[in-house]
């Protein structure tokens, strides 16, 4: 099965960062930002995986918990504004 590949978007500073990065370390563009990525990410383990878990203690299979979550709001304030429809 052939990998596909999806088009990135920078801003013309990176992008100049990545064209000369590549072309000094004779690499492509594609190689050297798989692996920029791949070491940031790896760099950052620890805190990626404490969000993670953090984000896991607040959901709790409700859709107040999914929104909760995904807008950094609490259950409290939610349902201030009106709360979320459980149905």
């Amino acid at each position: 099965m052939a990998i596909q590949s999806a088009p990135v978007k920078v801003d013309r500073e990176t992008h100049a960062l990545i064209a000369h990065g590549a072309t000094a370390l004779h690499m492509s563009q594609k190689e050297l930002l798989a692996a920029a990525v791949r070491e940031y990410l790896s760099a950052r383990r620890e805190e990626i995986n404490t969000a993670l878990r953090r984000t896991m203690q607040v959901l709790d299979g409700t859709p107040g918990s999914q929104v909760a979550a995904l807008t950094g709001l609490s259950k409290e304030r939610l349902d201030e504004l009106g709360g979320v429809r459980e149905s």
